[in-house]
């Protein structure tokens, strides 16, 4: 029997007309036309797009446009093919190129040390702080403006300080129109320049929005005591997101001994056995977990002790027994006595127990329930 093979050859033509536009502060949308020679059916058409520079990235679409989003301060370059699909098999045509050049300005002008936070207000809305560096070579007549992008819309900075010479180089918007529901969108920062010596070149940066924000503090935080058990609860911080998508690092220190221990926590309360004879410090923050990417951590809660005050209590009690001494030497003066002879050791006594000091003291040494002693200021942070 003769088996007969046929072989064919299909000709993959590459797009056609491909264009880069920029199309909005760091973002470029890609653009091109299938090949009219190319032949379609019974052939599934896609492209296979490469980002070059300034982030190597690589996917293919069916479509004939896709819009990127990048820091084009020193460029762009991309190219596409054609890819012709038909069952099993895949063929591929030449690359086309296309690319943007640096945006223009001299080396070493550009702003350095960029950094932003975002913070989640107490109405929902989202703040926005950013901070930078003047370039090296930037003459010191230099301005630097600072615009942000979020999805569709852009924003000129209009609250900027200053450094000693005059220059742009910290930035806030108390409100801005960043979603504070959304998950890992991008933050554009542009920051531009003029000056009357040199062309200040611009400069771009992307943000993971969740990635830059800083956390509010845990709220409503409460410690108390069980028996052995030192038991702990708080609410999630101010944030659109549910309570499950927090976690929480737990400071204990131990006052007496200086231990210090900080201790991973995924839910809002807690129990750990202490030893209910000592004096503890406790902070709690929070941060980011499952539902997004992990931002900065908040600030400590404020301090709360719990546990025995041993040395407040010595100093009481010392307090009690000097002042006692002290009244009954007003009640008794002691008889006067040749300068030789002995000396009353109460005054001495009296001066060691005003270490710890009052806001209500009368002659008798009574004191208020505000009392603190200075011994225990030395053991709190």
């Amino acid at each position: 029997m003769n088996i007969f093979v046929f072989f064919f050859t299909v000709q993959v033509f590459p797009p056609v007309n491909l264009t880069l536009t920029v199309s909005a502060l760091a973002q470029v949308l890609l653009h091109w036309k299938p090949n009219p020679n190319q032949e379609q059916k019974p052939y599934t058409i896609r492209y296979d797009v490469k980002i070059l520079s300034p982030v190597p990235e690589e996917y293919d679409t069916k479509k004939t446009h896709s819009i990127r989003t990048a820091a084009l301060h020193n460029g762009f370059s991309a190219q596409v093919r054609t890819l012709l699909l038909h069952d099993d098999l895949q063929m591929r045509s030449d690359w086309v190129k296309e690319k943007i050049p640096p945006l223009p300005g001299t080396p070493e002008t550009s702003v350095t040390n960029l950094s932003c936070v975002t913070r989640i207000t107490i109405s929902s809305t989202v703040s926005l702080h950013c901070t930078w560096l003047p370039g090296q070579g930037a003459p010191e007549d230099t301005k630097y403006f600072l615009f942000y992008r979020y999805e569709t819309y852009t924003e000129e900075c209009q609250d900027y300080i200053k450094d000693k010479w005059n220059r742009n180089t910290e930035c806030r918007f108390s409100v801005t129109h960043i979603d504070p529901e959304e998950v890992d969108k991008l933050i554009v920062i542009h920051i531009n320049g003029s000056s009357n010596y040199d062309a200040i070149k611009p400069f771009q940066q992307l943000f993971n929005q969740n990635a830059i924000e800083k956390v509010n503090v845990p709220r409503n935080v409460t410690v108390l005591l069980e028996q052995n058990d030192l038991l702990a609860t708080w609410e999630k911080p101010i944030s659109p997101f549910p309570k499950e998508c927090f976690e929480y690092e737990f400071y204990l220190f131990n006052l007496k001994s200086g231990n210090k221990q900080i201790l991973k926590i995924s839910s809002n309360d807690f129990r750990l056995r202490i030893d209910v004879t000592t004096r503890y410090s406790i902070q709690i923050r929070a941060n980011h977990h499952i539902c997004c990417t992990r931002g900065f951590w908040s600030d400590w809660s404020e301090v709360i002790y719990v546990g025995k005050n041993d040395m407040l209590l010595s100093c009481n009690e010392y307090y009690y027994i000097s002042g006692k001494n002290h009244v009954w030497s007003k009640l008794f003066p002691p008889i006067p006595a040749p300068s030789n002879k002995f000396r009353d050791p109460f005054p001495n006594e009296y001066e060691r127990a005003r270490t710890c000091t009052s806001e209500t003291e009368t002659e008798f040494g009574s004191f208020s329930e505000d009392l603190y002693c200075s011994a225990l200021d030395d053991s709190v942070f």
